[in-house]
């Protein structure tokens, strides 16, 4: 739902507690402060095990009940934006049937529900200062009819105390805060009001009231806490600043909190706002137990956005940037005492008393206890609940300065929104291999009882930024590489050498082999090789060796590849202009084809066919005056009608080539002919392909239904009455397998197929897009092309698509060590058995996603270990074998899995695993079965790894904590949701895109980036913040950027002054802007300099480029970009991020019970 919010006035995310100040925290998910050395953590995601993170204490939030960002994550939103006085739409009370508090338990509405510790606060980290935090006084009542909880409290903070001086002391200084589920604190006494409630659970999906948001205490050893959200109870006070802390922990608040350092959780501050920043004046309270949470709607997705620029909060926000968040405050605020910055998972701005709460709910006291008539219900927080733009935010001001360093095995990598340099020391960069978590479990039943996916994300040819080395090109002569006996693993940093360097143990199975004579070394006193860092495959996790005969196919080396552009001539693409567009720019792109290092022109040889019913193949050799056209209308029995002369290189028959691009556009001027075929044009690409002998890409361009008469003819099926019915899995099937066939034998060839569509009805892209998706292929859709609109965004594509690195008859093998296997496969790839993914092409954009399972057991000492081996013909025709290694950690106790996940890595399994599932099952089942799984994994957290507290709170792990956001995100999709105007054939296409997208592309692409363009800075070339993705957040005095990988919104508000239009669409007012325009004008002035950089920087990012839209305000296209304000309600049906977040958890509350 969407209310307008004010930004509020409170103070900052958190300010930092003086016992942290100074203290960095570690980034989200456990980042190595800087200032410690990396190795002691594990992995980034969070403290090794044996290392505890402070805690925060769970009380902490007074009023929220969220934990803070240290712990799990409570809910707790950023706050910034909220208004102070919104309560949020009143939703119905909670239906669970727990009773609800007691009359009386209605919270003040002027109360907060946010932690003291923003939502990251500090308390992911260990205390940077070394006073030891102060609070207000604990008996103080927080709100006036509390009991006063003081103790439970303070003690939670008394456990911060001085910073540790060392890592080690860190621990132990966690260790005493009831960080570790070790620890579960005492159930609150029933009458005081900060326990949860356990007897009232929060209404469907609402978190219940329960007394605090506090977060389950993380097990000692475990990272950062979960985050919790509660209800909304108020927490204990927290004692005034500048008093000591008592150590003891409040009863009530220590059920519901870790004091982990990464929870979450937001209660209310009951501090004094920090100084500088005038406290809101009446925030909403939490919710109280029985009501539900009603919030901005659920869908911000947080997953796929793009990485949002640096600001973390949306909307202004009162303090100082949270990426500030982790060291000291910033100084514009001085640390409260008792505030907490906030941190990543924080959840909103620690806030202070509200004027008009009294201490704590009057009626606290009862939750938990009997039942009494329900308060009115009220609307969760959207800022008291984890926001994406904080958590991006976070890791950024905490990750994003350092070097990630690949030397530690089972470090989780900073965020994909997070810019950050790699340092390649053993273990491949995150740029190519992504995990769902660094520290998998060592059993298959503790697999199974987390249901955490084991997966990892593969880019095998990624584009690396400048700063960082390519892989290094071993060659080892005609002998070829150093592997395994026994597994075939190939030489890498993890194997062993035994026998003063004459043998060596594989790291994958444990056979012992002989070294070659040539490649024997001697072994240093530590036992490694004297030549250990002269030699890639020892010292890198990433590297290249150059394959020898062996490894070609009928072992002979290959030729270098050929690019066929084969281009659709009916009377569509002739009267839109396509054919013309298409033929001039091929004449100046043939002058930019993939080379190789510093070869002066490419090895590329290229081919030209046209087509509408029948097939027109051109002669363009060199000798030639005049290209020649040669026709074969026998479509039914394909063949390519020339070889020499068909393939040529483009220099030395560039004057014929340019004579056959001006004539095409003239002979087919006139043509009539509207029908077209499909399937013989590829394979005529194939025939000519095979006659050449090599391996080679078809650029298809292509406008309708291939309805004449042909193999592969198709009919018109599109029926939008099948959707949500069973039925509905058959518009994304092939309607014939002549595809399937068509594409084995292309992937045999090595033929990748490239297709660009322009559509302007339906035309099947799910069985056009086979040959396209299984042989490794992209594919382009230009619906209702036109020139105008549409030329720029195409001509970019092709571009990037002829000039990009490829590789060509790929074969990828990913092998493990013993105890885990890769059991199955997403992406563009075909499979002709169980282990090899074979796809003709391959491209530096494309990804693997491979999903291990248990075989056996693991141990915690060796580890896991995966090594992904790719064998491609590069576009100079040389066969190469590039090899990526990563080593993870293994773990007995779930914390430690659930302190090392990485959600945006999750979401994108869980996407592609969910988009190949509606191949076979109905919409529906799909979609139950997504979010029966993660609530499994929230429940199974909550169980075995979260305090004990009450059902009422919903506590998540701090690095899953934007678990829900994300995976609602992913089922309001349009292929899982769609709305009345998504066609089938766009479903079919984001079904395709999505199967082979990268983490980073996900994560945008489901959870969009959206920035304030009229707060951007035009003096500096950063982003503006980018503040969270729903319609309260916009104002109408403002213009907005939303870009979620495919397109660019600009919205433009009704309110924003003249001169702002003037000075980026230059025209004068408001309703002259038009909507037609496809890029914005070039204008001499700063503001319109500042947003096409913005454009430009944002279209360099992506693999494609984006389509500009501009967007007025409540003008039609208006609907179309509220689709992807995601953390609304869609209008498809899709829940508002608030709802699902309740959602989940009632789910989560009947797992438990």
């Amino acid at each position: 739902m969407s209310v307008n919010q004010q930004a509020h006035t409170g103070p900052p995310y958190g300010q930092p507690q003086p016992g942290y100040q100074g203290y960095q925290q570690p980034a989200y998910g456990g980042q190595p402060l800087p200032g410690v050395p990396q190795s002691q953590y594990g992995a980034y995601n969070g403290p090794m095990p044996g290392y505890q993170q402070p805690v925060p204490p769970q009380g902490y939030f007074p009023s929220l009940g969220f934990p803070s960002k240290g712990s799990p994550v409570s809910l707790n939103s950023d706050t910034s934006s909220l208004a102070p006085n919104f309560i949020g739409s009143l939703r119905a009370p909670p239906t669970s049937g727990a009773p609800p508090p007691a009359s009386g338990a209605s919270l003040p509405s002027g109360h907060l529900t946010y932690s003291q510790f923003g939502h990251g606060d500090v308390q992911n980290g260990i205390p940077a200062s070394a006073a030891p935090m102060q609070r207000p006084p604990a008996s103080q009542p927080f709100l006036p009819g509390s009991a006063p909880t003081p103790v439970s409290q303070t003690s939670t903070f008394q456990q911060y105390g001085p910073t540790p001086a060392s890592v080690q002391q860190l621990s132990n200084h966690m260790a005493g805060m009831t960080i570790g589920s070790t620890t579960a604190p005492a159930p609150p006494p029933a009458g005081l009001g900060y326990g949860p409630p356990t007897s009232v659970p929060p209404v469907s999906g609402s978190f219940s009231a329960t007394g605090s948001g506090l977060y389950t205490p993380y097990t000692a050893s475990q990272g950062p806490s979960p985050t919790s959200v509660s209800q909304g109870l108020p927490l204990a006070q927290p004692p005034f600043p500048g008093q000591p802390v008592s150590t003891q922990r409040l009863p009530t608040q220590v059920p519901g909190f870790a004091p982990s350092p990464s929870s979450t959780g937001i209660g209310p501050s009951s501090y004094p706002p920090s100084t500088g920043a005038s406290r809101p004046p009446t925030m909403p309270g939490p919710p109280l137990p029985g009501q539900t949470v009603a919030g901005p709607s659920m869908s911000q997705p947080n997953h796929v956005s793009s990485p949002p620029p640096p600001s973390t909060m949306s909307g202004p926000h009162p303090g100082p940037p949270m990426s500030g968040l982790h060291g000291p405050p910033p100084p514009t605020h001085p640390p409260q005492p008792g505030y907490q910055m906030q941190q990543n998972g924080s959840f909103g701005q620690v806030r202070g008393p509200q004027p008009n709460y009294g201490g704590a709910y009057p009626g606290t006291p009862n939750y938990g206890s009997q039942p009494g008539p329900p308060p009115p219900p009220k609307r969760l927080d959207p800022d008291s609940i984890p926001s994406p733009i904080q958590v991006i935010e976070d890791d950024r001001s905490n990750r994003g300065s350092e070097p990630f360093v690949t030397g530690v095995r089972g470090q989780v990598p900073p965020l994909v929104t997070t810019n950050f340099l790699v340092k390649d020391q053993g273990n491949a960069s995150p740029r190519y291999i992504r995990c769902t978590s660094y520290n998998i479990p060592c059993t298959s039943d503790m697999a199974k009882q987390s249901q955490v996916p084991l997966a990892a994300v593969i880019k095998p040819l990624a584009t690396l930024p400048l700063e960082e080395t390519l892989p290094y090109l071993v060659d080892h002569g005609e002998s070829g590489p150093v592997r395994c006996n026994r597994c075939k693993a190939y030489m890498c940093p993890f194997m062993q050498f035994i026998e003063g360097g004459r043998r060596f143990q594989c790291c994958f199975c444990s056979c012992v082999t002989e070294v070659p004579p040539h490649y024997f070394q001697h072994l240093d006193h530590t036992g490694k090789r004297v030549d250990f860092y002269d030699r890639p495959e020892l010292s890198l996790g990433s590297y290249e060796f150059l394959a020898t005969v062996d490894y070609c196919k009928n072992n002979k080396f290959p030729s270098p590849p050929a690019f066929i552009f084969m281009i659709d001539v009916s009377y569509n693409a002739v009267k839109s202009g396509l054919v013309r567009l298409i033929c001039e720019e091929l004449k100046s792109l043939l002058d930019y084809l993939p080379r190789e290092g510093n070869m002066k022109e490419s090895a590329i040889r290229v081919g030209f066919v046209t087509y509408n019913k029948v097939l027109h193949f051109y002669n363009v050799k060199s000798s030639l005056a005049q290209p020649q056209m040669m026709v074969v209308s026998d479509v039914a029995d394909m063949f390519v009608p020339l070889l020499d002369g068909f393939l040529v290189n483009v220099n030395e028959s560039r004057t014929v080539i340019a004579s056959l691009l001006d004539q095409i556009p003239e002979m087919f001027a006139d043509t009539r002919e509207t029908e077209t075929v499909f399937a013989p044009v590829i394979q005529a690409g194939l025939e000519a392909l095979k006659a050449a002998e090599c391996a080679g890409k078809l650029f298809i361009f292509h406008t309708s239904l291939p309805i004449a008469e042909a193999p592969g003819k198709l009919k018109n099926r599109d029926d939008k009455k099948l959707i949500n019915t069973d039925k509905e899995k058959t518009l994304f099937q092939p309607q014939t397998s002549f595809y399937n066939n068509l594409a084995k034998d292309c992937v045999a060839q090595g033929c990748c197929v490239d297709l660009f569509l322009f559509p302007n009805q339906y035309l099947d892209v799910a069985t056009l897009g086979v040959v396209t998706y299984q042989t490794g292929g992209s594919i382009y859709k230009y619906a209702y092309f036109q020139l105008e609109t549409d030329q720029e965004r195409f001509l970019n594509d092709l571009r990037r698509d002829v000039q990009k690195e490829v590789g060509f008859d790929a074969v990828m093998r990913v092998r493990t060590s013993t105890g885990i296997r890769a059991t199955d496969f997403f992406g563009a790839f075909y499979m002709s058995n169980t282990t090899d993914v074979e796809m003709a092409g391959l491209d530096c954009n494309k990804t693997i996603t491979v999903e291990f399972k248990h075989d056996d057991k693991l141990s915690e000492d060796s580890g896991a270990l995966l090594q992904c081996a790719l064998l491609y013909t590069s576009c100079a025709g040389q066969r190469r074998l590039r090899i990526h290694n990563l080593s993870l950690n293994c773990c007995t106790q779930l914390a430690d899995l659930y302190r090392n996940c990485e959600t945006d890595t999750l979401i994108n399994y869980l996407a592609k695993y969910a988009y190949r599932g509606v191949l076979s099952s109905p919409v529906k089942t799909v979609r139950d079965a997504l979010i029966n799984q993660c609530a499994q994994i929230l429940a199974c957290y909550r169980k075995n790894c979260a305090s004990p507290s009450s059902a009422g709170q919903l506590i998540l792990p701090e690095c899953m904590k934007l678990l829900p956001v994300y995976l609602n995100c992913v089922l309001k999709s349009d292929v899982l949701q769609p709305g009345p105007e998504v066609t089938t054939d766009d479903r079919a296409y984001i079904r395709q895109l999505v199967t082979s997208m990268d983490v980073a592309e996900t994560n945008v692409f489901f959870y969009p980036r959206l920035l304030p363009l009229t707060k951007a800075d035009v003096d500096s070339d950063s982003l503006p913040a980018a503040i969270r993705n729903s319609e309260e957040r916009l104002s109408k005095g403002d213009i907005y950027l939303l870009e979620n990988g495919l397109n660019i919104f600009v919205w433009v508000g009704v309110n924003v002054q003249q001169g702002l239009i003037q000075n980026l669409f230059g025209v004068s007012s408001f309703s002259q802007i038009s909507n037609a325009l496809s890029t914005l004008p070039v204008l001499e002035n700063p503001f319109s300099k500042k947003v096409r950089s913005i454009v430009d920087m944002l279209q360099v990012q992506r693999s494609r480029y984006m389509k500009l839209i501009i967007v007025k305000q409540e003008d039609k296209l208006e609907m179309l970009f509220k689709h992807f304000l995601v953390e609304d309600k869609s209008l498809s049906g899709g829940a508002s991020y608030v709802d699902f977040l309740c959602h989940m958890h009632k789910e989560i509350r009947q797992l438990l019970s």
